[in-house]
């Protein structure tokens, strides 16, 4: 678990069974009331974008995505086979 003072662009976390990567975020702290956080968030599956607030200390799910190369070799009934290839310098 995480809380909105995690957040920064590219940060991800699951919304609903939904993973959702934090595209632009604003903590705003109003003259009356509590502080929240205001983000745009793109959802990875379809591009989605969706506008939501949080309130400061709410707590998410963060997901940790590793995202690597890899190239395609062929495909066999309902499976992929690939290789992972290095790392560019």
């Amino acid at each position: 678990m995480a809380d909105t003072t995690d957040f920064r662009n590219g940060f991800t976390m699951l919304i609903n069974g939904a993973i959702f990567s934090i595209a632009e975020f604003q903590h705003v702290k109003p003259g009356k009331g509590s502080a929240f956080v205001r983000t745009k968030l793109k959802n990875m599956k379809t591009g989605a974008v969706l506008d939501r607030s949080f309130r400061s200390g709410d707590k998410v799910d963060e997901v940790r995505l590793e995202k690597r190369e890899i190239q395609y070799l062929y495909s066999e009934a309902d499976s992929y086979t690939h290789q992972t290839l290095p790392p560019k310098p």
